[in-house]
């Protein structure tokens, strides 16, 4: 039976540390992931696990850790947010090259400068080309539900790749909210032991991790990656149906949300989806068939899943929270209209920009993008790409 609690989108992640214990926690402070390493060394202080605790004088050198621990062979695991994962930048792409499968607690919140400790995903979309599987919650639930798979994922055999569990800043990870549990002992049994195969403190099978390589063998490399990613679609899709026997609950790639007869659609990431159900629910009273596409996984980004998705609507909006100042749109912006091109769809998409830097998104933002949709949609409106929603005038 499972256990009903309130907590934090924060203590949620770290409860799902303490169940999962890992072996090593390197770990330094910054708002507002601060609070997860804070209460999985109070779970060690306690007694409740064992994972070795190690502060470190950087989120350069957390990283560091957390790698030179996977590359020996632990389970390990570390948190940051904003600038701290901008500190660790160099590392990210190193992990994922060396294929470690190791996971990262993201608090999501906008990069300096100017300063700024609010929500918005200018840190993870920046490292959306690193190499690592990216995977983002709406809500508390969630976080603690793709914390509890992300090991399982990039531990795979077929896998071995970092991930970046990604939850929004303040909005989830400070706000209390009631979620499930499930018992320790199901969450253990799911999750596993962690036995690499080939690892450094392996006596019998001397290797070495991150070597130097020139040019006949580095683009054979990236392939590899790129062949992990590709599978880590399938393994999430495993990974996800043997956790709804466990939980009950149900993941994918992404959500639908009444879009099976939508006309008009918004595609977007994290906690605002919930802020869009509700206009959605709210228009649907009025007879406007608007619908929901909820992004969950980014990276391997299943382009060819929300095409078919959304193959029907008459016009679509996909809003960024972070801008990639490219000048012809954001990130997930330009891989959706990618992956409809590719797809040979011919629905009307416009990208716009809403939340930069924790700027409020309401219901009533929600609701004016779907009233642009109706009037691109009827011919009464030019499409305008790149709108910032709740702009001030």
């Amino acid at each position: 039976m499972s256990i009903r609690e309130r907590m934090s989108g924060n203590e949620a992640v770290a409860y799902a540390i303490k169940q999962i214990n890992p072996d090593v926690m390197p770990a330094f402070p910054i708002t507002p992931s601060t609070e997860i390493p804070q209460m999985v060394s109070t779970f060690i202080a306690n007694g409740d696990i064992d994972t070795e605790f190690i502060p470190v004088e950087s989120e350069h050198s957390s990283m560091s850790a957390t790698m030179g621990a996977s590359a020996a062979g632990a389970r390990a695991l570390t948190a940051t947010s904003s600038c701290g994962l901008a500190y660790m930048w160099e590392l990210l792409y190193v992990a994922a090259s060396d294929r470690l499968p190791l996971v990262l607690a993201l608090v999501n919140r906008a990069l300096t400068g100017p300063i700024n400790i609010n929500c918005d995903h200018s840190d993870s979309m920046g490292a959306r080309d690193s190499g690592w599987i990216q995977i983002y919650a709406e809500n508390n639930q969630e976080a603690y539900d793709n914390f509890i798979q992300s090991f399982r994922i990039s531990e795979h055999p077929d896998v071995m790749l970092p991930f970046m569990a990604c939850q929004d800043g303040f909005i989830t990870s400070h706000a209390v909210e009631n979620i499930e549990l499930i018992e320790d002992d199901k969450v253990k049994a799911f999750v596993g032991d962690y036995n690499p195969e080939n690892y450094l403190l392996n006596a019998e099978m001397p290797m070495a991790v991150g070597p130097y390589a020139t040019s006949p063998f580095y683009m054979e490399t990236k392939m590899n990656q790129r062949l992990a990613m590709k599978n880590a679609k399938q393994v999430i899709l495993q990974v996800a149906e043997e956790f709804e026997k466990i939980s009950g609950r149900k993941y994918g790639f992404f959500e639908e949300y009444k879009l099976d007869d939508a006309d008009y659609a918004i595609v977007i990431i994290g906690s605002a989806a919930g802020t869009t159900k509700d206009a959605v629910d709210h228009l649907r009273e009025q007879g406007i068939k608007a619908g929901l596409l909820k992004i969950r996984v980014f990276r391997p980004f299943p382009g060819e899943e929300i095409a078919e998705a959304l193959k029907n609507v008459k016009a679509v909006a996909v809003l960024d929270r972070a801008e990639s100042f490219s000048a012809c749109g954001g990130p997930v912006g330009s891989e959706v209209k990618a992956a409809l091109y590719d797809a040979k769809s011919n629905v009307t998409t416009v990208n716009y920009f809403y939340g930069i830097g924790g700027r409020d998104y309401t219901v009533e933002s929600a609701t004016s993008v779907y009233e642009d949709l109706i009037k691109i949609a009827d011919g009464s409106m030019e499409p305008e790409q790149f709108k910032y929603v709740g702009l001030r005038k």
